[in-house]
C-alpha cells in the first residue's frame, strides 16, 4: 500500500470515527431529551389529575370524575391513564369505579413505597413511557386540607396516578435527524478526501521520488534526478537534493572502483557500497599501519612475528602453522606453529613440492575435495593453506586448521585479507633478505665461502652467552698450512688459492652444521666444534689433517704438489674462561706444532703459554 493510500485511509477512519462519536452523542442526548420531556408532561398531567380530583371532592361531584379522567387521557399524547385508591381511602370510601383498581405490580409498589416509578418499553414499532406517581395526603395548603376529608396521616399515599405515553414520534424524529447528520458528515468526508487527494498527491509523489533516489543512493547510484510540480520550499528541497546528488556522484560514485586499485573488488562482500567502502578503507588503514611498523623492524624474523600476531589477534586463528620455503632447494622450514606436532608428513619439510599449496601456488581448501592434499597427516582435519611467493628465492605458506567446519568458512572469507598483509610485507621481507645476503657476504670470505674474522668478532659474544646458558663446551682448532708462503713464491698465487679452497672444502665436509669454520686470515683457519667429547674433537682434527695431506695439486709440467698442515687445539672452558682466550691458547698450541716440526696436531697445555693472562 502506498503512503498516499495509507494517508487517505487514516484520514477516512478518523473522520468516520468522529462522525460515529457525534452520532452516538446526539442519539444519546436526543433520547434523554425525549424521555425527560415525556416525564415532564407526565408530571403536569399528574398534577392536573390531582388538582381535578381534589376539586371534585371539594365540590362534592366525585361521581362525575370519570368524564374528567377520560378527557385527560385523550390529550397530551397520553395513551392510557388510570388511578387507583390507597388502602386507607378504600376503607373509608370503598373501591371506587371499576377502572380505579390496581392493575400491576408497579401500582402496588408505588402504593406501598410512595415513590414514583418510570419504565420505558421499546420494540421495533414503538416506544412507551410508563409513569406511576403517588397521590399523598398533605397538610393545609391554602383552602385544601386532605386530612379533613380522609382518615389518614400526613404523607400517607391516598392513591396513585398511572400513565402511558407513546413517544415513538420523538424516536422517529430523532432517527431522521441522525440520518441527516450522518449524510452531512459523509458529504464532508468525501469533500475532505477529495481536497487531500488533490493537494497532498504532489507531495506524495515528491516523497516517493525521494524514496526512489535514496534507494539508488543506498546502492551507490547517485544519478537519480528529483522532480516535483510543487512550488515553494518543496521546489527548493528538490533543487538542493539534485545538487547534492550531483556532487556525491562526482566525488563518491566511483570510490569503490578507485579503492579496488588497492584491494580488488569482491574481497569485501556487502550489498551496501558505503559500508563496503568503509570496510575497505579501514582495511587499508590497518595494512598501512602494519607496513609502517614492519618497515622499522630490524630483521626478517621480526616481520614474521608481526604476521603471526596478525593471524592471532586480527583473524583469531586458533590453529595454524607458518612456513618459509627455499625455492632453490625446495626445503621448507617451520617458522611458527600453534601445535606440538606437524600437520604434514616430515618429507614435506625436506621437499616442499609434496605440499599441494606450494606446488600449485594456489590456495588449498580441504572442503573442496576429499583428502585434497596428500601431504596432510590427518585426513579428518579441515585446513586452508595459503601460499605466497616473496621472490625467486623464498616463499611463505600459512596453513590454518580446524575441526569446526564453520571456522573453515570464516578462514575462507579471510583469505584475500590475509594475502593483503602478506603483499604489504613482501617488499619489506625482500629488503630484509637482501640485507641478510649483503651482511652474510660481508661476513664471509669471498674465495672459500667460509665465515671471516669479522663474523667471529661479531658473534663471539652470542657464542659465549649460549655456552654459559646451556652449560656447553667448545673445542677451538687453529689450523695453518705448512710452508704456505713457499707455495705462493714458487708456484704463484693461483696455486696458493687452490690450496686454500681445497682446505676449506675439507673443513666443510668434516664438521657438523652446529660447528663453525672460519678463515681467520691468509692460510690460517679457526674451527669451533660445538660441545664435542675430547675423543670426538681429536677424531675430527685427525680426519681434517689426514684428508688434507692426501690431496695433491697440479702445479704444471705434470708436477704434483702435496701439502701438510699444523693444528693447535684448546678447550673451553677447560683451558680458558672465554672463547677469545681459548683461541689464543689454540694459537699457542699451533705455534708449538710449527716450531717442533710442523705437520702435527698439538693440544694446549698450560705450561705452553708464557705471556700474560688477559
Amino acid at each position: 500500500m502506498t503512503t498516499k493510500a495509507r494517508l487517505l485511509l487514516v484520514v477516512t477512519f478518523m473522520l468516520l470515527g468522529l462522525t460515529a462519536a457525534t452520532i452516538i452523542n446526539i442519539s444519546l442526548n436526543f433520547r434523554d431529551y425525549s424521555i425527560n420531556s415525556a416525564i415532564e408532561k407526565s408530571q403536569m398531567a399528574a398534577n392536573i389529575v390531582k388538582d381535578g380530583l381534589t376539586a371534585h371532592m371539594v365540590n362534592g361531584i366525585m361521581d362525575k370524575r370519570e368524564y374528567f379522567l377520560n378527557k385527560i387521557e385523550t390529550s397530551n399524547n397520553v395513551k392510557s391513564l388510570w388511578i387507583a385508591r390507597g388502602e386507607g381511602v378504600v376503607k373509608q370510601y370503598g373501591k371506587g369505579l371499576y377502572t380505579e383498581n390496581v392493575r400491576d405490580a408497579i401500582d402496588k409498589e408505588v402504593l406501598l413505597s410512595g415513590n414514583s416509578i418510570k419504565k420505558i418499553t421499546e420494540n421495533a414499532d414503538s416506544t412507551i413511557l410508563r409513569v406511576t406517581i403517588p397521590y399523598k395526603a398533605t397538610a393545609p395548603i391554602g383552602d385544601t386540607n386532605c386530612l379533613t376529608c380522609h382518615n389518614v396521616q400526613k404523607g400517607d399515599t391516598l392513591g396513585i396516578v398511572s400513565m402511558e405515553f407513546d413517544i415513538s414520534d420523538m424516536r422517529n424524529s430523532g432517527m431522521m435527524t441522525i440520518l441527516k447528520i450522518f449524510g452531512i458528515n459523509l458529504l464532508f468526508i468525501v469533500v475532505v478526501l477529495f481536497l487531500i487527494n488533490r493537494y497532498v498527491s504532489p507531495y506524495m509523489k515528491l516523497f516517493s521520488n525521494l524514496q526512489d533516489g535514496i534507494k539508488k543512493a543506498y546502492s551507490g547510484d547517485f544519478t537519480h534526478n528529483f522532480e516535483t510540480k510543487v512550488g515553494g520550499d518543496a521546489k527548493d528541497v528538490v533543487e538542493q537534493m539534485n545538487s547534492l546528488f550531483s556532487k556525491m556522484q562526482e566525488t563518491f560514485g566511483d570510490i569503490k572502483y578507485n579503492l579496488a586499485t588497492f584491494i580488488p573488488q569482491g574481497c569485501v562482500s556487502s550489498a551496501d557500497p558505503l559500508h563496503e567502502a568503509k570496510t575497505i578503507i579501514n582495511e587499508l588503514s590497518d595494512i598501512y599501519k602494519f607496513k609502517k611498523t614492519i618497515e622499522l623492524d630490524a630483521s626478517k624474523d621480526e616481520v614474521y612475528r608481526r604476521i603471526i600476531d596478525i593471524l592471532k589477534l586480527k583473524y583469531h586463528v586458533g590453529h595454524f602453522a607458518f612456513y618459509e620455503t627455499n625455492n632453490i632447494t625446495s626445503e621448507r622450514k617451520l617458522i611458527f606453529s600453534t601445535e606440538d606436532k606437524n600437520i604434514c608428513f616430515e618429507k614435506t619439510n625436506k621437499d616442499a613440492t609434496n605440499c599441494r599449496a606450494y606446488r600449485t601456488n594456489s590456495v588449498t581448501i580441504s572442503t573442496e575435495f576429499p583428502n585434497l592434499c596428500q601431504a596432510c597427516i590427518n585426513e579428518n582435519i579441515n585446513y586452508v593453506c595459503i601460499p605466497f611467493n616473496i621472490n625467486h628465492d623464498i616463499s611463505l605458506t600459512v596453513s590454518m586448521t580446524s575441526e569446526n567446519i564453520d571456522e573453515v568458512h570464516m578462514m575462507k572469507k579471510n583469505i584475500a585479507s590475509i594475502k593483503h598483509y602478506l603483499e604489504a610485507a613482501k617488499p619489506v621481507i625482500e629488503s630484509q633478505i637482501l640485507m641478510e645476503k649483503l651482511r652474510d657476504t660481508s661476513l664471509r670470505d669471498g674465495m672459500t665461502g667460509l665465515y671471516n674474522r669479522r663474523f667471529l668478532e661479531e658473534t663471539i659474544d652470542k657464542i659465549m652467552s649460549q655456552a654459559n646458558r646451556n652449560k656447553i663446551g667448545y673445542t677451538i682448532m687453529m689450523i695453518d698450512v705448512d710452508f704456505f708462503k713457499m707455495v705462493n713464491d714458487t708456484y704463484g698465487h693461483d696455486v696458493g688459492d687452490k690450496v686454500i679452497v681445497a682446505l676449506s672444502k675439507v673443513l666443510k665436509e668434516n664438521i657438523r652444521s652446529a660447528d663453525l669454520a672460519i678463515r681467520y686470515g691468509g692460510e690460517e683457519f679457526v674451527v669451533i666444534l660445538n660441545n664435542p667429547t675430547d675423543e670426538g674433537a681429536m677424531m675430527v682434527a685427525t680426519k681434517i689433517h689426514s684428508e688434507f695431506a692426501a690431496l695433491s695439486f697440479d702445479v704444471g709440467h705434470s708436477e704434483k704438489l702435496k701439502k701438510t698442515m699444523s693444528i693447535g687445539m684448546a678447550k673451553f672452558p677447560t683451558d680458558g674462561d672465554t672463547i677469545w682466550k681459548c683461541i689464543k691458547y689454540a694459537d699457542t698450541a699451533l705455534y708449538v706444532a710449527k716450531s717442533t716440526g710442523r705437520n702435527k696436531i698439538v693440544e694446549f697445555k698450560a705450561e705452553m703459554f708464557q705471556g700474560e693472562d688477559f
